[in-house]
Order: structure tokens, then C-alpha cells, then sequence
């Protein structure tokens, strides 16, 4: 019985001892720091607080003897992969240790005690509360004490891009980081390609081999965030540049709930992005750089270009730029392009002119002219014989000081060109091409007779209200067509029910061109009318029509040509609205307004524009806004307060009900879309979703009922919440409400919003009443839409893109 119990009591001792050991971390492994005193082994890790990654050393596959390398890796996925490495010129063997000095710095020393790696700070405040921190982004930290960084790996890349890591380059010194590839895809050691800033431009990444370029990305033209949509996956990845007084860099970010993801250089020279795949336990490749043969550096000789824009599968290819022949017919139809092409007729520098080409990633080895507008960047490469292209860019929404312009020019071959088609990082390249036959001249008064023939006495316009300015620009529809290379689509930036809308250079000017459908039923009346009424219109806040053409059965309208296109096409978009601060907002807010109160009240004439909305806000170069797209609009007479129509014509969440249902609208019914916009400009939130609206049917419900329940500033867009104000949150979107009330009486003028969103305050408004559509449930009102589409009222819905 003794025995038995001693037996029992053995047994639980030495269970005791094993759930002690088993709750215990391993001798190996450490916390997610290190401090003085304690150095890191080599067969210890230490990991991140969020369990993302490890810090410790690692041996490639086949090296022997074992070398060491110290790096950091991914530490809750399966397969190890490295994304930073210590001592890639200096591997160690076994009994070496990582140790953070008094002087704040980390240690890499071997067996011996010799150092074979530092982080080389020189300061000399040491303090045993100094930490080196692994954070949960892969970035190794040297804090001081007051919590200061002194030095970070993300500030040192070996061949991997990480989240939230900057590729940056200074201004002073033109020194940066570079991405490293490994020299075999199991050797650390540095390999022969990199991948940074251009050390020469500062404005264009590239991937060399050595000193030989590889591949590059072209000149950056101001744009500050880029989303790319990673296809089979809802992942995005963010990509930004940020521009500051001492240095420019490029970031990116990944979007909520995404995979791990990185770009890494391979050890062969390709640029990927990659994200793991948890149902395949492996890497996956969202992107390959170079894509194409085409896409490497220069590959289309001198003068030719990679056309990118071709749809798959085919397969992008060499083309030579216009006016240009390949050097070798013989050579290039066998696939060899080195040769690149040649000009098809020389140019003669007084008689020449200049070709816009759109959508272009530009040449290399540009030279850079300061401080240019556009016009004096033309005139820089018109005047200079030697001058062969120049491009364009305005850098004011994103560099605050100094030059805010770009311009480029060059002389000599254009090499490495892509055609890429409308994308944040394209540009408008103007090409030098032989000049026209002097002897072709405009007959203006042909073409004038042929657009007011039927205009003089319009019954919408009123009689004497025709166009009568004998100094209004006429266009030749051929000269046009040169312009667009023949209404090319990699010239489109915009299509809506009315035709589709190009953008060109015409007399030295970059313009918006709208080309009416030759089988628009509706395209004569609203062409005259967009014709006669903004030719009579000049307000800063309205587009500007700068000529128009009128040839057998063609009819276009040539506009001021806006950078940043339409309001929609910045606010709805997750990454370009990051553009809208709160103050541009509340600019563009007020700018739409005093735009609608000069055409209800300060023009010569009364017009009701019947279409505002996000698509017909234009957005110039500061984000100041235009309205746009009159051929919908009306002109009242000075006693009239409202009219009807059996032809109701507008956007479907726009429209006022008196309109949308009785074809009745006014003054009031642009009030009523005005508050529809403004809500929109606000809360970052389309009018109509697919979907429910935080389970509400649409926006302007979602806002009276936050009104109601004194929520208001919970509708401020999300990216604008740090910059915005909530009195001035609360003030626009009480004017909102008021101007989408019911009775269109209740509704303000645009004087008093104009008023109010200057000088007032929410708390001398009225309360709104119950906004219009409130009480129907949205199925009953898509079945309204659907009536009022198959009455015999004409219902006519468009979605122009932004120009």
C-alpha cells in the first residue's frame, strides 16, 4: 500500500514536470524585442507582437559549411521566405549572437567576437532601456528611451517591398534606397539587379542590371495614389507617391482583411507583386514586370513604341510613332526591332507642327525645364529646331512649394515608349511632325451658316437669342479628325448618351472634343442649344465651349479640356478621392453653387440646367469645379416661374418628384439636385447603390434619418473625418436637406445657399421637412421609374463619363 502510493504520487510529480515544460516558451525563442544584456542567438527568434513575422538567423539550402544569415521572415505561413537580410556580404557560422550595445546599436558578431555587422550608429547616448523592436510589418526598430526611432531595416531593403516600407529618394543628394535582387534564388548575396528612383530625374523608377536599364516605369506626372484591383481576388493595393521639401518616395498599402503581400525583385530580374494563397500554400503572382518582350527597356528602338493597349490574346508589340517607318521593313516584319524607325518626311522647324498623342508612357532621357506653364513648355520646344517632343504635367495637388510644374523636352531618338492608354501615370506626348499645306484654308463662313440655319427662332430659346457673335471659332471637321487620329478610342476620355467625348490639341490648346451620334435621335436640339447657351454664358464655375463644327452630318463641340475630369470620377473612386480634403470639398460645394446662382439669376439669361450631377461637375487642374453639359437646359422668361414638359429628360436620383412625375421643373428642381450632389460631395456615397445603404434604400433617406437621430457628423466621409469640420459637416448637410424637401417651395433659392454656405449657420436655419421619395420604399419607386419609362413620355437617362 506504501509502494502504491509512492508510486502514485511519483507519477504525478512527473506529470506535473511535463505540463510545466509544455506551458513553458522554448529555451529558443524570445519576446518581440531585444534589449541590452541579452543577446539573440543563433538558435533563438524573436517575434513580432501580432505573430507575422520572426527576426532570426537562417541557412540557405546548400550552403556548406552552414552559413548564417540574419533576416526576417514570414512566421505564420508554411514556407520560410525572407524578405530582409543583415549580413548578405558577410555570412557567419554557428556561435554567433545579435546583440543590442549601450550605444544603441545591433551587433552581429561571429564565434570570435569579431563584428560582421552593424547598423553604424554614431551616437552616444547609450541607455539600457534602448530597445530593438520587431514590429507586426516586418520592420526591425531602434527605439530610444522617450520612444524616438534611431534606425529601422525598412530603411535598408535587401529584395522585398513591404507595406508601409519607402523606396525614396533625396533632392540634396540624390542618394536613396534600392531594392536588392538575391544572386540565385537560394544565395542572399547581393545579385546584379536593383530597382529605385532614377538618381538622375527623381521623377521614374527602374529595374537595372548593373548600370544597364531593364525596365522603367516613366516619369511621374503628379499623381499621388493608385489603386490597382488585383483580378480573381478582393484585394487592393494601394500604391502612393508622396513629394516633400528633402525627398520623394513611393509607398503602398494593401486593403483590409488582404493576404500577405509583397513586391520582390527575383535574382533573375523580375518585378512581381506577390500574394500568399492560403488554399494553396503558396505564392501568388498578381504582377510580372517586364510583361511582355516589348515592355524591356528600349526594345523597340529608337521611335517605336510597345502598344499596350491591345486587348488579350493578343499578344503587345512594336509600333512606330506617327509620322515615323520602321528603319528596316525587312528586319521589323521578322520580329528584330533594334533599328527602331525613322521620320517619314523631315521636318523644317518653321512650317512644323505638333501631334498630340495620348495615353503614353513617356521617352527616356528627357530633360527636365523648370518652372513652365503649359503654353511656355510648348513654346520651349516650338522655338528650338532641335526640340523633337515635350510633355506636361501640373504638380500643384501634389506638391505644395517650389515648382509646382513638369516640363519635358527632347532632342534626338524617343526610346522606350509604351502607348498605356488613360492611366494615372500616362501623359499627353506632343510629337514633332512636318507642318500642313499652308494653302488649305478654313472657309468659316460656310460651316457657320450650316449651324444657325434652323436656330434663329428656336421656340425653347426665344426669339433674337441666336448666335450672333461673328468672332465665334469654327472648327474644319478635317483638322479635327488630325487631331484624334481620326477619333482614335485611345484618344476617348469620356461616352455618354449624346456621343462620345475625345481629347486633343487644337490650336496649341489641349480640349475636350464632343462628338454627337450620328443616330441620336435628340443629338440637333441639344447640340443648337449647348451651342446658344454657353456661347452666352461666362462664369468661372461653368466649362467654357472654345468652337464647335458642323460638316455634312458631324457635329461637334469643343470644350476647355479639364486635367482631372469629372466630379464622380474622383469622389466615388477609393483612392482618388484621398484628393477631396474637406476643404477642396467645401470649395468645390460653394463653386457648384455660385455656378447655379449665375445661371438662375446673374446671366443675362434664366437657365435651368435639368442635369446637374456628379458626371456634369468638371474638376480643373486645382480641383476648382465647372459645370458642364448644357444640352438638356432650358431658358425662362424674366415673369416665368416654372414649365412643363412632355419630355422628361434628366438622371434617375437627381431629379426633383415634380419633375420626374408631372415633367413639371423650375429653378427649384436644379435646387433639388443640388442637394442630392452636395449630400454626395459630403458623405463620399453615391446616391443610388445596388445595394442598401447602411440598410436604408438610398442616401438621402440614410441622411434624414441620421438628421433625425442627431447624427449628422457621422456621415463625413471617412477619409475626410481628420480633416473636416464638424460645424461645417452639420451646416452642408442641413442645406441638403433643405434643398431636397418635397414641395419645391420649401426649398431655397440658390441665393440663400449661396448665402448660407458663406456666412450662416446651421442654427438660424428652419428644420427640413420630410425629403421627397421618403415614404415610398425603394421597389415602388423603380417601379415609378419603370411607368414613367413606358408612358408616352419620352424618359431619357444619361451617365456621360467625366471629359
Amino acid at each position: 500500500m506504501v509502494l502504491m502510493d509512492r508510486s502514485a504520487a511519483l507519477a504525478c510529480i512527473i506529470i506535473s514536470v511535463i505540463l510545466l515544460l509544455l506551458l513553458l516558451p522554448p529555451p529558443c525563442s524570445s519576446d518581440d524585442r531585444l534589449v541590452p544584456g541579452k543577446p539573440l542567438s543563433a538558435a533563438a527568434t524573436v517575434v513580432s507582437d501580432g505573430g507575422a513575422f520572426a527576426l532570426g538567423f537562417f541557412s540557405p539550402s546548400n550552403s556548406t559549411p552552414a552559413n548564417l544569415y540574419l533576416g526576417i521572415w514570414y512566421n505564420d505561413i508554411p514556407e520560410r521566405t525572407v524578405v530582409w537580410v543583415a549580413n548578405r556580404e558577410s555570412p557567419v557560422t554557428n556561435g554567433t549572437t545579435l546583440s543590442l550595445t549601450n550605444s544603441s546599436n545591433l551587433v552581429l558578431s561571429d564565434a570570435d567576437g569579431r563584428v560582421r555587422w552593424s547598423t553604424n550608429l554614431t551616437t552616444t547616448a547609450g541607455s539600457t532601456t534602448t530597445a530593438a523592436v520587431l514590429l507586426n510589418t516586418g520592420n526591425l526598430v531602434v527605439r530610444s528611451p522617450n520612444g524616438t526611432m534611431m534606425w529601422q531595416s525598412f530603411d535598408h531593403p535587401a529584395d522585398t517591398w513591404l507595406p508601409g516600407m519607402k523606396i525614396r529618394i533625396k533632392y540634396t543628394t540624390h542618394a536613396g534606397e534600392r531594392l536588392v535582387s538575391w544572386r540565385d534564388h537560394d544565395d542572399p548575396s547581393p545579385g546584379s539587379f536593383t530597382y529605385g528612383v532614377d538618381p538622375d530625374t527623381l521623377l521614374q523608377m527602374f529595374v537595372w542590371n548593373g548600370t544597364r536599364p531593364v525596365r522603367r516605369d516613366g516619369p511621374w506626372n503628379g499623381y499621388m495614389v493608385s489603386s490597382q484591383y488585383q483580378a480573381n481576388t478582393s484585394d487592393i493595393v494601394y500604391l502612393a507617391v508622396v513629394d516633400k521639401e528633402e525627398e520623394i518616395y513611393i509607398a503602398f498599402s494593401v486593403s483590409d482583411g488582404s493576404p500577405h503581400t509583397r513586391y520582390v525583385l527575383t535574382y533573375n530580374g523580375r518585378h512581381q507583386l506577390q500574394s500568399w494563397n492560403a488554399t494553396s500554400s503558396a505564392w501568388a503572382v498578381l504582377g510580372d514586370w517586364p510583361t511582355w518582350d516589348c515592355n524591356h527597356y528600349g526594345y523597340c528602338g529608337p521611335n517605336g513604341y510597345c502598344d499596350n493597349t491591345v486587348k488579350l490574346p493578343i499578344v503587345p508589340t512594336c509600333k512606330c510613332l506617327e509620322g515615323f517607318e520602321p528603319a528596316s521593313t525587312e528586319e521589323w516584319s521578322s520580329g528584330r526591332f533594334e533599328r527602331g524607325c525613322r521620320r517619314k518626311e523631315a521636318v523644317h522647324c518653321s512650317t512644323d507642327r505638333f501631334l498630340a498623342v495620348p495615353g503614353i508612357k513617356s521617352p527616356d532621357n528627357f530633360v527636365l525645364v523648370a518652372n513652365r506653364t503649359f503654353e511656355a513648355c510648348a513654346a520651349e520646344c516650338s522655338s528650338n529646331c532641335s526640340c523633337v517632343a515635350y510633355a506636361y504635367a501640373n504638380l500643384n495637388n501634389s506638391r505644395s512649394k517650389g515648382d509646382t510644374t513638369r516640363c519635358l523636352v527632347w532632342s534626338g531618338d524617343l526610346i522606350d515608349t509604351e502607348k498605356v492608354g488613360e492611366w494615372l501615370g500616362s501623359d499627353t506626348l506632343y510629337l514633332r511632325l512636318a507642318g500642313l499645306d499652308a494653302g488649305k484654308k478654313r472657309n468659316r463662313e460656310k460651316h457657320r451658316k450650316l449651324i444657325l440655319d434652323g436656330m434663329s427662332k428656336s421656340k425653347e430659346v426665344g426669339e433674337g437669342n441666336h448666335v450672333q457673335d461673328n468672332e465665334f471659332p469654327f472648327v474644319r471637321f478635317a483638322d479635327i479628325a488630325l487631331a484624334t487620329l481620326n477619333f482614335s478610342e485611345a484618344y476617348k476620355i469620356g461616352q455618354g448618351g449624346f456621343g462620345k467625348v475625345y481629347k486633343a490639341i487644337l490650336g496649341g490648346q489641349e480640349v475636350a472634343v464632343k462628338r454627337l451620334s450620328r443616330d441620336s435621335q435628340q443629338g440637333n436640339e441639344e447640340f443648337r442649344n449647348e451651342v446658344i447657351l454657353i456661347a452666352k454664358l461666362q462664369h468661372r464655375n461653368l466649362v467654357r465651349l472654345l468652337g464647335c463644327c458642323v460638316e455634312g452630318d458631324e457635329q461637334l463641340l469643343i470644350y476647355e479640356y479639364l486635367p482631372n475630369k469629372s466630379l464622380d470620377a474622383t469622389l466615388f473612386d477609393g483612392s482618388r478621392k484621398l484628393l477631396l480634403d474637406w476643404t477642396k470639398r467645401l470649395n468645390i460645394i460653394k463653386g457648384i453653387a455660385r455656378g447655379l446662382l449665375y445661371l438662375h439669376q446673374d446671366s443675362r439669361l434664366t437657365v435651368i440646367h435639368r442635369d446637374l450631377k456628379a458626371a456634369n461637375v468638371l474638376l480643373d487642374t486645382e480641383m476648382k469645379p465647372k459645370i458642364a453639359d448644357f444640352g438638356m437646359a432650358r431658358i425662362f422668361g424674366d415673369n416665368q416661374r416654372n414649365a412643363n414638359t412632355r419630355r422628361v429628360v434628366g438622371t434617375y436620383g437627381y431629379m426633383a418628384p415634380e419633375y420626374a412625375m408631372e415633367g413639371i421643373f423650375s429653378t427649384k428642381s436644379d435646387v433639388y439636385s443640388f442637394g442630392v450632389l452636395l449630400l454626395e460631395i459630403v458623405t463620399g456615397m453615391r446616391r443610388n447603390c445596388t445595394c442598401n445603404i447602411m440598410g436604408f434604400p438610398n442616401l438621402i433617406v440614410l441622411s434624414w434619418n441620421m438628421w433625425k437621430d442627431m447624427k449628422t457628423k457621422d456621415l463625413a466621409d471617412s477619409s475626410i473625418m481628420d480633416s473636416c469640420l464638424p460645424d461645417e459637416v452639420l451646416l452642408c448637410i442641413h442645406v441638403a436637406l433643405l434643398c431636397v424637401q418635397d414641395n419645391p417651395d420649401d426649398r431655397p433659392l440658390m441665393s440663400s445657399v449661396v448665402f448660407i454656405l458663406e456666412n450662416g449657420s446651421s442654427t438660424s436655419l428652419p428644420a427640413p421637412n420630410c425629403p421627397a421619395y421618403f415614404t415610398q420604399r425603394s421597389s415602388e419607386i423603380e417601379q415609378l421609374r419603370d411607368n414613367i419609362q413606358n408612358s408616352k413620355n419620352t424618359f431619357t437617362l444619361t451617365n456621360i463619363e467625366g471629359r
